[in-house]
């Protein structure tokens, strides 16, 4: 224990806590942290080596000398820690640990707040406290709204790839504050997400292999910066989602790799401790440090950089001990399961220290497949999440959509099959950066048929999703109608939107959907059971028709018909609860939306003629490719209640 005492004693209780997995906050003891002692002015650094046999910090301002400034063991025998006066803000720094077989490792700080420009890997010293936010009316707001009723539709982004300039090189976090904001503001959504931010040093991971779980990327400019970014979306009314990556990380040098000299941060059984077919190392959810260093990593987002939620990667990957094994690869848990119980554990431990820290948090899983529970909580055996990709749902729509319409028929089910589980969990529908890659083709590239048919394949499908029920999420491009697949080195081809009609015309339409969406409570009030969906025709199979019904809480109906076939359906018979007048509020077959403005009509009425097992039936023309949106705008004699929305 160093001359100090009194600044020593506060990191006792900390560290305790620390080593009972309990410490939610270690960034504010590990790392680098301005202090001043004996009247000077410095930095205090913390790291924890239990396995090393002496550790020291180099960098410019010892001229990388590992012998020069040895660190001194903490109380708990495992930590290592020393104060360096002089210092200033942007010095650049490693650890150098000795291993007990002789080795010296330079390691980044696993709790850096800054690095250097990969592909230099030295952590940086920087200051998060100071920045003074704007967003408390955002914030406020958020603490008054139930987020299960409220619309939430999500822009996925890749910040290095939204936008290049000419030279190719990258927007900074405040270009993007300036760019991307207005752009997302304007084109209607509610939420982003970014994919990976956390520092990682190869380019071709996307940012999935993380060196830096306390640490945005530098590549964009400062944390500072990036706080900048997410005020400047707050203060815009759109909620931020970061992609955080806990399930696996890689074999670099500098990083969290056997950091003092042998398995730390990883697992060190021989079945866990590597994702193979990734060529990374797996967290051991077993080890209490672990689980407060992930923790932590989890909460510092939503307490230094007041973003809204976390996407939590890869889940699938950390619930079974089998994933991506073969038979004799794996070692059953001590029921003889599959199941990871550690990673099981962790997973509640993590959602319930966020939700009691950040009550209005969005902690969703990307969990791909029917595990049970994933949004229920951990004391009725659920994982605790409150979101969760629906992933059957996305495999099953792709599926569909890239069959010719004369095939769709005998496929029909796969438009209706979400419907059997859609109220098991609290659902996110997908279509990700992971679906326009590998050779996989864009949205608009899935689309069979010419090129005017790729444009109303899309408009019909994005209207049949933002009405099915779950929250949204479409991936950077597809607004516009991207056909190139998305590259990392490159940015979107914005070009196609402002030079080509049907392009600019789409992105008319995401805006408009999205528009429509945002103010319609229907759409998105009731996602959590039958009263807020009620099938008028699921079976039509024989026209590739889909319709149904939204109701929000008050009741307001909008009726949402979907036709994925290749012909028109001049003489529908739209099965309807009541007679009356039916308005089309919405219509993707609009002229203004790149369609061919096949009905210029707008109000219907129903007659009592039966359909789809309705009393009534509302004769509609359905033009092939397209969804409408419809509402009933007067009472029938039978039913004195329910009225059309307003909003």
């Amino acid at each position: 224990m160093h001359d100090n005492d009194k600044e020593a004693n506060l990191t006792d209780f900390p560290l305790f806590l620390y080593h009972h997995g309990k410490n939610d906050h270690i960034y504010e003891i590990f790392g680098a942290h301005r202090e001043k002692r004996n009247g000077k002015a410095g930095y205090v650094f913390r790291v924890w080596a239990p396995h090393a046999v002496a550790v020291s910090v180099v960098g410019d301002f010892n001229g990388w000398n590992e012998e020069a400034d040895f660190m001194e063991r903490m109380v708990d025998g495992e930590s290592f820690e020393l104060f360096l006066p002089g210092l200033k803000e942007y010095d650049i720094y490693k650890y150098c640990v000795f291993t007990k077989d002789g080795r010296r490792l330079l390691k980044a700080d696993p709790i850096g707040f800054h690095t250097e420009t990969p592909p230099a890997t030295a952590s940086k010293i920087f200051d998060l406290e100071g920045y003074q936010w704007g967003d408390g009316a955002y914030l406020g707001a958020l603490y008054r709204r139930d987020p299960f009723s409220s619309p939430m539709n999500i822009y996925e982004v890749n910040l290095l790839s939204w936008k290049r300039r000419e030279d190719g090189s990258v927007l900074s976090y405040r270009d993007l504050a300036s760019e991307l904001v207005s752009y997302v503001k304007e084109m209607g959504y509610t939420h982003v997400e970014f994919m990976p931010v956390t520092e990682y040093p190869y380019e071709g991971s996307w940012g999935y292999q993380v060196t830096g779980y306390f640490a945005v990327t530098s590549r964009l400019g400062t944390p500072k910066d990036f706080m900048y970014l997410v005020d400047s979306f707050h203060q815009a009314g759109i909620g931020v989602i970061l992609d955080w990556v806990p399930a696996h990380f890689p074999k670099d040098a500098h990083g969290l790799y056997e950091f003092d000299g042998q398995p730390l941060y990883e697992s060190s059984q021989w079945d866990r401790m590597e994702h193979k077919s990734w060529g990374t190392r797996r967290f051991d959810y077993g080890r209490n440090e672990v689980l407060s260093f992930l923790i932590s990593s989890a909460c510092l987002f939503f307490d230094k950089f007041h973003v809204d939620g976390l996407r939590v990667d890869a889940v699938a990957s950390m619930l079974y001990l089998d994933y991506d094994k073969r038979p004799g690869e794996w070692v059953p848990n001590i029921y003889g399961e599959n199941k990871n119980l550690e990673a099981i554990a962790f997973l509640r431990k993590l959602n319930e220290a966020v939700f009691l820290r950040f009550p209005h948090a969005l902690m969703i899983a990307e969990e791909s497949t029917a595990w049970g529970l994933v949004t229920k909580p951990g004391s009725v055996g659920g994982l605790g999440f409150n979101y969760k990709w629906n992933m059957g749902w996305m495999n099953d729509m792709l599926s569909y959509l890239r069959l010719d319409p004369f095939f769709r028929m005998g496929n029909h089910n796969k438009l209706t099959f979400s419907m059997m589980y859609a109220f098991s969990e609290n659902y996110v529908l997908p279509i990700s950066h992971d679906e326009v890659v590998y050779g996989k083709g864009s949205l608009i590239n899935k689309m069979p048929g010419a090129y005017e048919e790729k444009f109303a394949g899309v408009r019909a499908f994005l209207g049949y999703m933002m009405a099915h029920p779950g929250k949204k999420l479409n991936f950077m491009g597809y607004e516009f109608g991207q056909f190139k697949e998305w590259d990392y080195h490159e940015g979107l081809e914005f070009f196609l939107r402002d030079q080509y009609e049907l392009h600019g015309k789409l992105s008319v339409y995401v805006k408009a959907l999205n528009e429509f969406y945002r103010d319609t409570p229907a759409l998105y009030e009731v996602e959590d059971s039958w009263a807020g969906f009620e099938w008028l025709a699921a079976d039509d199979s024989d026209r590739n028709i889909v319709s149904f019904i939204r109701r929000d809480r008050k009741g307001n109906e909008v009726i949402s018909v979907t036709s994925f076939s290749g012909v028109d359906a001049d003489d529908y018979l739209l099965g309807v609860n009541r007679k009356g007048k039916y308005k089309i509020v919405f219509c993707s077959d609009d002229k203004k939306f790149g369609g061919e403005g096949k009905l210029p009509r707008k109000t219907y009425a129903a007659v009592k003629k039966p359909s789809h097992g309705k009393q009534y039936s509302l004769p509609i023309p359905v033009p092939k490719l397209s969804t409408l949106y419809l509402v009933r705008l007067q009472d029938g004699p039978e039913d004195k209640t329910a009225k059309p929305s307003k909003e």
